[in-house]
């Protein structure tokens, strides 16, 4: 996967206004080589621990918006911090990692970074957040408004009505039929197949004819 090493000035670009020296603070204290990859599709930051080059590293992934980006980053750091504590003694996503990913958040919820809307999502969810960033659906809807550059004529599965018809990006086409708590059911209108879709899905909505 392609990398792109970003002097620390050059990380300014990527994150909220206010956030950057309380960031950067943090990368000089731990001496974390931080690098800002291309967009993937499976996760959206990653953290190795310091090894014999005595840097711990985080990646985190340029594309997204920059109270994404930051959260992302939050989620690396968490582990960092649980790594100087506690080693590999205890889980990657328990009690200790919540604690200081949620202590973490509080403190730059503190600094008025983010938008009402986002703040408000942040609250519910340092309570108890979640292990991966698919995790907090509810969350993740109000950070990708956000977004700078949207699909053009997609949206989420989340926001199509119930029955309606939707289209993938390999042409299939599905009907939402049912909302889980974490996933969406949806029958594949060819095969009669039911699949579960991640809420954040984009789709085409196939409108209905008159």
């Amino acid at each position: 996967m392609p990398i792109i090493e970003h002097p620390l000035q050059a990380l300014a670009n990527f994150l909220p206004d206010k956030s950057f020296e309380p960031v950067v603070a943090i990368i000089h204290q731990y001496k974390v080589h931080l690098t800002v990859t291309k967009k993937r599709k499976t996760i959206l930051g990653d953290y190795r621990h310091a090894g014999i080059t005595g840097n711990h590293k985080i990646s985190v992934n340029g594309n997204l918006n920059k109270y994404e980006f930051l959260i992302t980053l939050l989620h690396e750091l968490a582990h960092l911090l649980t790594y100087e504590q506690f080693k590999n003694k205890v889980a990657a996503h328990g009690k200790e990692w919540k604690y200081f990913y949620s202590q973490l958040l509080k403190e730059f919820i503190q600094l008025k970074i983010f938008p009402a809307d986002i703040e408000l999502a942040l609250q519910k969810y340092i309570v108890n957040p979640a292990a991966t960033a698919n995790g907090e659906t509810t969350l993740l809807l109000v950070l990708r408004k956000y977004n700078t550059q949207q699909k053009e004529g997609f949206i989420t599965v989340e926001h199509i009505p119930i029955n309606s018809l939707f289209a993938t990006d390999n042409g299939k086409i599905f009907k939402k039929i049912n909302k889980r708590r974490k996933r969406i059911e949806c029958i594949e209108m060819a095969t009669g197949k039911i699949y579960l879709f991640n809420p954040l899905a984009e789709v085409k909505i196939i409108e209905p004819k008159d």
